[in-house]
């Protein structure tokens, strides 16, 4: 089988996106090579693909960008050389990898490619209220714990080597609000003034009606992450866990390994490779004892 043989299954699978000019697409390498094996990969670090090297995969299937731009060329399209992405270029050259890149095409399922992973991996499917809202949030009814047993489960799960959160370790927590990035985005949703209302103002909506702690993907300071900290300041049991946005999708990559699978029917292989924590954590660094 053909490394495009391989996306065109991939492809038949998801939902169609007619006169995509999105961020799928290949983004290095030969799609008419002979398929040896696929990667499932977040991202396609350099750790990553020395990975796929030493496995015999010559197709890495990823959801993030490979060369450093939102507009994710196949390529390094700016006016200075990059000596990283040379080195990086040589390395999928040197090893014959392709790199396809599937993100689009997994956000357009309903529910959410990426959010189905993530549930799967945290074993909360059963917990799930339905997606409601733009950005595909879910509210998730878990068993009753504590914030800090709760973010042991997730340091466990996704394995991290530390996280940020705001709120008391010890406080109760039932309900989760898994939500998307909380960057300045508008939900389409009008105020009573006419005005478009934010995400994160959305967010607020969600802790204020009952959640009890916010997972989101990634964040900026000054929204619903403000808000959490006055709420905890006033002696409010609300919480934000801030796993980071490749953190929390790194699961629905996981869970991707499996369906890809089976797609191919058992003759190519298929392994995830996860990507990793991005950071350490000064000064208690989990990955100083590996």
């Amino acid at each position: 089988m053909k490394n495009r043989e391989v996306v065109e299954r991939i492809l038949a699978y998801h939902p169609a996106i007619p006169d995509s000019h999105g961020n799928d697409g290949w983004k290095w390498g030969d799609p008419e090579a002979e398929c040896t094996g696929v990667a499932v990969a977040l991202t396609a670090a350099v750790g990553v693909i020395r990975r796929a090297a030493e496995i015999g995969a010559n197709l890495l299937i990823v959801h993030e960008p490979t060369f450093y731009t939102s507009r994710d060329p196949d390529g390094w399209r700016e006016d200075f050389p990059n000596a990283v992405f040379q080195e990086k270029r040589d390395l999928l050259d040197r090893h014959g990898i392709a790199i396809w890149r599937d993100h689009d095409h997994m956000h357009a399922h309903r529910p959410d490619a990426i959010f189905t992973g993530v549930l799967a991996c945290l074993g909360w499917e059963d917990y799930t209220a339905m997606p409601c809202g733009p950005y595909t949030h879910y509210l998730i009814r878990v068993p009753e714990t504590t914030l800090g047993a709760l973010m042991e489960h997730l340091t466990a799960a996704i394995g991290m080597n530390g996280l940020r959160y705001i709120g008391d370790p010890g406080q109760r927590v039932r309900t989760v609000a898994l939500v998307g990035h909380l960057y300045t985005a508008f939900t389409g949703e009008l105020r009573s003034d006419g005005q478009q209302m934010e995400y994160g103002v959305q967010c607020i909506r969600l802790l204020e009606q009952g959640a009890d702690v916010l997972l989101p993907g990634e964040v900026i300071d000054w929204t619903v992450v403000s808000y959490i900290r006055d709420a905890v300041q006033q002696g409010r049991p609300k919480a934000l866990i801030n796993l980071g946005h490749f953190n929390w999708e790194e699961l629905g990559m996981r869970y991707a390994r499996e369906w890809i699978g089976g797609l191919l029917g058992g003759g190519t292989p298929v392994t995830y490779l996860p990507s990793g924590d991005l950071y350490s954590f000064f000064p208690h660094d989990r990955s100083s004892a590996r």
